[in-house]
């Protein structure tokens, strides 16, 4: 049900239209806010033909190329059952060669990285129009309230806001659309900046043109974040809803180029914006407002993105398991706490360190170079496993890795301006992705797996023996063992030696993430009827883990269906038909001393747990009643020491 009411927004209508309005398009339908006005003050400040028309020709060319055949026509291809994003590419392509994890773990932190700079600059560049009216206004603590009440606003959901995002996002791009032709009017000669050659001059024979590049990006960053929320609106909305964003934003880009046109040889003032300048006196307090809140709604639209990407990351073992809320019945609309707190903190500190959104421009754009570089890559190989031409492929790859590393050194200029700050911020990512994928596997290297089959009948003594205490009813197992009919040593040793743990029933429960989003599957196999079970979960990346739940249902089922009598073995409890109790026993892991690794993987264990302590337990992840868990600790020997010597004294 919840899959069929996620799929209808998928399917091309006026409903999805204007909900792609709202959701996919608020970091690049705010970029007329700054891009214009970044290409000036990069190009020396002082108004000029070739800037002007040459920055226009750039910007339109970029949105054509980058945006709309790269994104919009090529990559919204590469859908993982209608979701999109770095990860999900990922999940299509990861079977191809184990190294393609390198570029969706480097491309996933730099997306999150610049992603902490993308509402400090969105809502610090509509707030700064109100100089225009008050001069010596103070921008930093509005900035710095309005953001923190968004951050606050992410815990209750955002089902009642998002309904009116559609529609004040298609009042924003016609407001672009017609302040844009309001200007062009005035100067119709703007248009001839769609010849490519302007662009080129501005590039190749301007002073220093190359390094505009940096600022010309600003243009096309959201189309990453428009290609991760495939998922939300479907193929068609965006393909469609595209053609009037677009219209929009090159109406608005060629209006304000317009009025450049008629201030050449002025200088352009950092506190000046080209953006505020094309509206007429008396609209300027409505476009401020109007501005504001479109840059509100870009900024929730990559904090929810942020959320659902570290959530794909958790099933894709790059991220620790932290805790997941689900603040509304929405499919796919997830809240994670720390990750929330973790934006907030990284947006406040880039408001407090840059104060303005012209310093914030020069860290801006940096990272997601890096994003789309991976992308492309990743996107070579789903073209291959699509059995695309050779020459096609090739052509994609030369183009797309021309223009993005043209890009990427284009932005190289803002390093020490303050590009370092996403740069790091992405380098600390990717060592906690890092980490995490390599102490995966790792553990799973030496995991001690034992066959089942010959632990049957002690199990079946063990049930029946009436001179060790009942520990419980149902005694219940999480098993990371993939072949059914293995199970790991640990948990053996749990049940004979720990303290032995007499059941009736013997449950075994595995958890298979899919590859497929929203994918809620089960199997049951009876190894011994009614006395050891063994229950298969397969969920897909983008649905919580309730095993509490899930496995409540699946009991349920198999009680109705007679497959399995629950009723409590005690006699006199039996006589009254009181089910019997559950009790789930979660193996918690930790690094013995007893191993013998090599330095790096040691260091990576150590940092492996150390992150670990931040995190919730298993438990927790799982969604299981605490009341009705039993945490056990158990040594982790992956690599033993061999050898020891030992002298014996007499």
């Amino acid at each position: 049900m919840e899959k069929d009411a996620h799929q209808s927004h998928h399917r091309l209508s006026t409903a999805g239209l204007l909900i792609a309005l709202g959701i996919i398009y608020g970091d690049i339908g705010t970029s007329p806010l700054y891009v214009m006005k970044a290409i000036i003050l990069s190009g020396g400040n002082v108004i000029n033909p070739e800037l002007v028309y040459g920055g226009v020709s750039c910007v339109f060319w970029t949105i054509t190329l980058q945006t709309t055949i790269k994104y919009v026509l090529l990559t919204l291809q590469a859908d993982n059952n209608g979701e999109g994003g770095i990860f999900s590419l990922y999940t299509l392509v990861r079977r191809k060669s184990w190294w393609l994890v390198i570029p969706a773990i480097i491309g996933g932190s730099a997306l999150l990285a610049d992603g902490i700079i993308t509402p400090p600059i969105s809502v610090s560049s509509a707030i700064e129009g109100l100089r225009i009216i008050a001069p010596h206004i103070p921008t930093v603590p509005i900035v710095l309230a309005i953001l923190t009440l968004l951050f606050i606003a992410q815990s209750f959901g955002t089902q009642l806001v998002g309904k009116a995002f559609g529609p004040i996002m298609f009042v924003w791009f016609t407001m672009l659309a017609a302040l844009g032709i309001s200007n062009i009017l005035l100067h119709p000669e703007i248009l001839k900046a769609v010849n490519p050659y302007y662009a080129y001059h501005l590039l190749v024979q301007y002073p220093d043109g190359f390094w505009l590049l940096g600022a010309v990006f600003l243009c096309t960053t959201g189309a990453e974040a428009l290609y991760s929320d495939l998922g939300h609106c479907g193929r068609q909305n965006i393909r469609i809803s595209w053609i009037f964003v677009k219209t929009c934003l090159l109406l608005n880009y060629f209006g304000q180029g317009a009025w450049l046109t008629q201030h050449f040889g002025q200088s352009l003032s950092e506190r000046d914006n080209p953006f505020y300048s094309i509206m007429p006196q008396w609209f300027l307090l409505i476009g401020i407002a109007i501005a504001t809140l479109a840059a509100i709604i870009a900024s929730q639209a990559l904090i929810t993105g942020s959320f659902t990407l570290i959530g794909e990351a958790m099933r894709l073992n790059l991220w620790p398991k932290v805790r997941v809320r689900y603040p509304t019945n929405v499919m796919g609309q997830i809240f994670v706490p720390s990750v929330n707190r973790l934006l907030w903190a990284g947006c406040v500190a880039v408001v407090l360190y840059f104060k303005e959104s012209t310093n914030m421009e020069a860290a801006y754009g940096l990272a997601i170079t890096v994003t789309m570089l991976a992308t492309t890559i990743l996107m070579g190989f789903y073209l291959s496993l699509r059995k695309f031409s050779p020459f096609i492929i090739v052509l994609f790859l030369g183009v797309y890795l021309t223009i993005e590393l043209s890009f990427l050194v284009g932005n190289l200029i803002k390093f020490p301006h303050g590009g370092w700050v996403s740069v790091a911020i992405g380098a600390a990512l990717i060592l906690v992705m890092y980490t995490w994928i390599r102490a995966f596997y790792i553990k799973r290297r030496l995991t001690d797996e034992v066959k089942l089959n010959q632990y049957l009948e002690p199990l079946k003594e063990l049930s029946e023996d009436n001179t060790i205490p009942k520990y419980t009813t149902h005694l219940i197992y999480m098993t990371g063992a993939d072949r059914k009919n293995y199970i790991e040593s640990k948990i053996i040793y749990s049940i004979f030696q720990k303290r032995p743990k007499r059941a009736d029933i013997y449950w075994f429960i595995h958890v298979d993430t899919t590859d497929e989003p929203y994918t809620r599957e089960y199997k049951v196999k009876h190894i011994v009827q009614n006395d050891i079970i063994r229950v298969d979960f397969r969920l897909g990346f983008r649905v919580e883990q309730r095993i509490n739940l899930y496995f409540r249902k699946v009991v349920e089922n198999l009680v109705q269906n007679k497959e399995v009598d629950i009723t409590s073995r005690y006699e006199s409890l039996n006589k009254q038909n009181i089910i019997g109790d559950f009790r789930f026993v979660v193996l918690e892991k930790y690094l013995s001393v007893e191993n013998d690794l090599p330095w790096l993987e040691k260091l990576i264990m150590q940092a492996y747990y150390y992150i670990k302590e931040f995190t919730p337990s298993d438990d927790q992840w799982f969604g299981l009643e605490t009341s009705s868990v039993k945490i056990e600790k158990v040594p982790l020997v992956i690599n033993p020491v061999k050898n020891v010597e030992l002298t014996r004294l007499e």
